[in-house]
């Protein structure tokens, strides 16, 4: 059997700098309080947990004065800054810089919009640490949509600046954004700004055709990442052939009977070791 492993899949810019941010800190000695899961693999975070990362939620921050907080790719709201601050919370900074640069733009839309009596409206998944940092940047004042069921969240008789969530699909923005052009009372009132990371959204075309040239397709990554249901849809659609585990266990040899060729994917939050690891399981045990 052929068994191939995507060379475009796995960590993103922004999880590997974090990652590897982390492991410098943690390389020192003492212990590092992540506010969350680093990075959306349970797998991956187990093995930074067992170099002494310790992952914890804002509930606890009360109890970490003079401590070490690690804040992960996603980023966070501005309020976390200032608690860290007043508990004399020492902060790794580990936002990725593109998610960095939106946590402006969502601020100089917000400044935009209020003087017109406009909305700010980001396509995202609601309580996704990126999202909740992205709308704690205007105190909340951001209307978050998933998709067209949405829509009736928006005033259409007011201005919009519609922006969205790094690791979203382009094909809902643009068709999101078309639709609130549609709808508003004046279409130029709508201000599109695709904040989508490339990096991240180059790899829908590039699995779709990864997924389409093997038997069957095995997706690997955690169960919460929201890029993972994203990119495993689009693998799906792709193969109807597809399967989607978190680690090499979970694996089914019913799923490769009969196939000569299996590629092995994932998340911009799947490490390659965990990828390497499914490969080898398949190999060994003849899945």
């Amino acid at each position: 059997m052929k068994i191939v492993i995507d060379d475009k899949s796995g960590f993103c810019f922004g999880v590997v700098r974090a990652i590897s941010e982390a492991e410098q800190a943690l390389a020192g000695g003492g212990t590092v309080y992540s506010l969350g899961d680093i990075v959306h693999n349970r797998m991956e975070v187990q093995r930074l947990e067992s170099l002494g990362l310790k992952t914890i939620t804002h509930s606890d921050m009360a109890s970490l004065a003079g401590a070490r907080l690690f804040i992960r790719a996603h980023g966070e709201p501005p309020t976390t800054y200032t608690k860290a601050k007043e508990l004399d919370i020492e902060v790794i900074d580990a936002t990725c810089p593109v998610v960095a640069r939106l946590q402006s733009r969502v601020v100089e839309a917000y400044n935009t919009m209020q003087p017109l009596g406009g909305q700010v409206v980001i396509l995202g998944k609601r309580g996704h640490a990126e999202v909740v940092g992205l709308t704690g940047q205007v105190e909340d004042r951001a209307i978050v949509i998933e998709g067209e069921q949405d829509l009736k969240l928006i005033d259409f008789s007011r201005p919009i600046f519609f922006l969205s969530q790094t690791t979203q699909s382009i094909a809902l923005f643009n068709r999101l954004g078309e639709e609130m052009q549609r709808r508003a009372a004046k279409a130029e009132q709508v201000t599109i700004a695709d904040t989508i990371c490339r990096q991240v959204s180059g790899r829908e075309q590039h699995l779709t055709e990864f997924a389409g040239r093997f038997d069957v397709i095995i997706f690997v990554c955690g169960r919460k990442s929201s890029n993972g249901k994203v990119l495993f849809e689009v693998c799906r659609k792709a193969n109807p052939r597809a399967y989607n585990i978190e680690e090499a266990r979970e694996l089914d040899p019913a799923w490769l009977e009969s196939a000569a060729s299996v590629g092995i994917c994932g998340a911009t939050s799947t490490p390659k070791w965990l990828m390497e690891e499914v490969a080898q399981q398949i190999q060994n045990s003849g899945c």
